[in-house]
């Protein structure tokens, strides 16, 4: 189901056949960094991570990491969607994308505009992001779709601190929260 349009972008659901995809972008060394490595080895867990993480939440929220691909080809690059985590009192954004595009504007693209869609269609107040304490560019990135960094929080179940980023508008209104 397609979610939204670009300029350059379709962002959709995740389905069965975006597993070969799936595969590739959770075992980049990247990923591996700065998300963590989700246990993704072969075509069955690829399966197994779509049915479990963004199809469920899409059955439960009507919202979760999309597809983010390429208008001219249909061509998967990357994830980028809203996700509501058990240790964080609201939804927040996430984005991924294949090295090979990577620095052409296509992340901020799917960013913005999942942003935009959270407020305009699902009527969220509140978004925010986190990111590992060392990857500035994802850090660059939240500060030019309007997030600022508020502070570093410990995740339950995490291991070691994030960065935390909210919209400027409502930076003080859950401080504390989201420990």
């Amino acid at each position: 189901m397609k979610v939204l349009e670009t300029e350059r972008l379709v962002l959709r659901w995740l389905t069965a056949e975006d597993a070969p995809f799936i595969l590739e972008l959770l075992n980049d060394p990247s990923w591996l960094r700065f998300i963590g490595d989700k246990g993704v080895r072969n075509l069955d867990d690829a399966h197994t991570y779509i049915r479990i993480g963004p199809r469920d939440m899409y059955r439960r929220l009507g919202h979760g990491l999309y597809l983010a691909e390429l208008k001219d080809g249909r061509i998967p690059i990357g994830l980028c969607g809203l996700i509501k985590r058990d240790t964080l009192d609201d939804v927040d954004i996430g984005f991924a994308f294949l090295p090979h595009y990577r620095s052409q504007g296509y992340a901020r693209e799917a960013a913005a505009a999942t942003l935009a869609y959270a407020r305009s269609t699902l009527g969220m107040k509140r978004i925010v992001a986190i990111t590992s304490p060392d990857n500035q560019a994802s850090g660059r990135l939240l500060e030019k779709i309007g997030l600022r960094f508020e502070r570093l929080v410990r995740l339950a179940g995490g291991s070691g601190e994030v960065r935390l980023f909210g919209s400027m508008e409502d930076a003080g209104s859950k401080a504390g929260t989201a420990v």
